[in-house]
């Protein structure tokens, strides 16, 4: 392909996804296919000849596209995967065509330079000095797992690095976690068993004497605490724990502080409801996300950490072939030597980019009005009978269920996945389901710059619409 294939292409696609995002909001959120019906769009052997470039594209128009879940629509407020950035998304068309690897300075010079001016923007977003670090990673599922690998390494003097997991340690967070760290828990040699997930309040925020009861308990056992995991930003609700107090019991039990802000980190941007103030600076390490809240196409997560030393004692080996013979002054950074990730995608160019083009003041306002909409929602479950909310949503995120007389746990569970399933088949918004105290619920998370006010009244007349009618064909059997 030479330079005029190669405009002549990329013409075609800039055009191709710019009529996409102007008009995404005329799709289906979902799209209305079955499984089946998918695998034999791309049922062919390898190609071992040529095909012409605008025909690959316009396979792509007709199979890919149309049966995409289009999570940039206004109406997709399921999982956490926000409306990616324009620029976002030119970004990552860039950073293919440059392919620097950030892990070795030697594949990516400017990259790591313009890599650690974006870790020095979240750590400072965060509240951290000017000896934090971190490292850009795959998402929150890495980087829960990297800070806890830094918990293990700091409590145990770095001798599980070396000699395993030889005593019998135990991580405490609330059951609101995300799955995340049961693998990460999981991961690093400790075993899932070693996990306490401890009740929360009516705020769905961890529990501070369910927590005294379970270090005293394990420390009775002979178990040893080794790290505290706060949440600042809890999937189902947004709730956010006591950071100050869960620091406070860290220090006096010598315990490791991580806190997973992988969606609650937006909140960082507010100016409305703005978070700067709940602690998050005291945490040894955090989770954040850029992909989630900060409108970042995926991937782009983030581990940092207070000390940016821990991060070097804990991943650093330099073998023979990666040994940087030019760099005698020690000012080439290798990210390699700092994480776990050698070869990666050089995820900083997005977040970069997304923070030049539309700065953190607006990106702060889509975050706000994110957070109206959802509170929005809770004020219009309140003024009516057939619905409750879980708790008035701090963030984006709320869980609301459907109230009718008698209905069984076995039947509420029924009724709001058939609910949602009608929603999805809809193809105007698209919903997840949850399970918060043992009851069923919708949950609703815009993370969308798309989405508007409207939409939340929809959403709910559609939800009241569908839920009166699964009772009323008896798809539901109430008792």
């Amino acid at each position: 392909m030479d330079a005029a294939e190669f405009r002549a292409l990329g013409h075609q696609v800039v055009d191709l996804l710019a009529e996409y995002l102007e008009h995404i909001e005329e799709r289906r959120v979902f799209p209305a296919v079955q499984p089946s019906e998918l695998q034999p769009l791309f049922a062919e052997p390898l190609p071992q000849d040529p095909s012409p470039p605008q025909a690959v594209v316009g396979e792509l128009e007709t199979k890919l596209i149309p049966n995409c879940t289009h999570v940039g629509h206004p109406g997709y407020m399921g999982l956490i995967t926000p409306s990616p950035s324009p620029v976002g998304v030119i970004a990552d068309l860039i950073c293919s065509a440059l392919n620097q690897n950030p892990g070795a300075y030697s594949i990516g010079p400017a990259a790591v330079a313009l890599e650690r001016r974006v870790l020095r923007w979240l750590t400072d977003l965060c509240g951290y000095g000017p000896e934090a670090g971190g490292n850009l990673t795959s998402g929150g599922m890495m980087a829960n797992f990297i800070g806890l690998k830094l918990a293990r390494d700091a409590v145990t003097g770095d001798r599980a690095q070396h000699d395993g997991v030889r005593e019998a340690y135990t991580v405490y967070v609330s059951e609101e976690r995300h799955v995340s760290i049961d693998k990460a828990v999981d991961s690093i040699g400790l075993g899932r068993s070693a996990l306490r997930a401890l009740p929360t309040d009516a705020r769905f925020q961890l529990r501070l004497e369910a927590l005294e009861a379970a270090l005293a308990e394990d420390k009775l056992h002979g178990r040893i605490p080794l790290c505290v995991i706060g949440l600042f930003g809890t999937t189902n609700t947004g709730a956010v724990d006591d950071l100050p107090a869960l620091r406070h019991i860290a220090d006096r039990e010598g315990l490791w502080l991580h806190v997973d802000a992988a969606y609650g980190g937006g909140m960082l941007l507010s100016h409305q409801w703005p978070m700067r103030d709940r602690g998050l600076e005291l945490a040894d390490s955090i989770t954040l996300d850029p992909h989630k809240w900060f409108y970042a196409p995926l991937d782009a997560g983030a581990i940092l950490v207070k000390d940016q030393r821990r991060l070097t004692a804990s991943f650093g080996i330099r073998p023979p072939y990666l040994t940087d013979e030019l760099d005698q002054a020690g000012e080439r950074y290798q990210f390699y030597v700092h994480g776990f990730e050698q070869s990666r995608r050089f995820r900083g160019l997005k977040v970069w980019m997304s923070f030049k083009r539309y700065g953190a003041r607006q990106i702060g306002v889509w975050i706000d009005n994110n957070v109206r909409q959802a509170k929005l929602l809770h004020q219009l479950v309140a003024e009516q009978a057939e619905f409750e909310a879980a708790s008035d949503p701090p963030m984006s995120a709320i869980c609301i269920r459907y109230l009718a007389p008698g209905l069984t746990h076995h039947a509420a569970r029924r009724l709001h996945a058939l609910v949602a399933q009608r929603v999805e088949e809809s193809g105007k918004f698209w919903i997840s389901t949850t399970e918060l105290k043992g009851k069923s619920w919708f949950r609703i998370n815009p993370v969308n710059f798309r989405t508007r006010e409207e939409h939340m009244r929809r959403l709910l007349e559609l939800l009241r619409q569908e839920s009166r009618a699964a009772l009323q064909t008896a798809a539901v059997d109430p008792a």
